[in-house]
């Protein structure tokens, strides 16, 4: 599985999405991005938008925003 996480350093909706993926035992590739939404510039280019957390799974071909879905998605998917 290939995943990579696009989070914020403190964001509670982007721990809640990290812990949900640590439970499951997904391995996936943290990317950190700064706190300015101005300067989230590679969110912005793989998501279209700049808010966090953000996933994209490689296997699937999915990209997604927004910590319930995406926690959804991956119960739905991988629970």
């Amino acid at each position: 599985m290939a995943f990579t996480l696009y989070q914020l350093d403190g964001c509670p909706y982007c721990e809640k999405v990290a812990d949900r993926m640590d439970e499951l035992d997904l391995d996936y590739d943290t990317v950190w991005v700064d706190a300015l939404h101005s300067q989230r510039n590679e969110v912005k280019r793989v998501s279209g938008q700049r808010g966090v957390p953000v996933i994209v799974d490689e296997d699937r071909g999915v990209t997604m925003a927004e910590s319930d879905r995406i926690v959804e998605y991956l119960e739905t998917s991988y629970a």
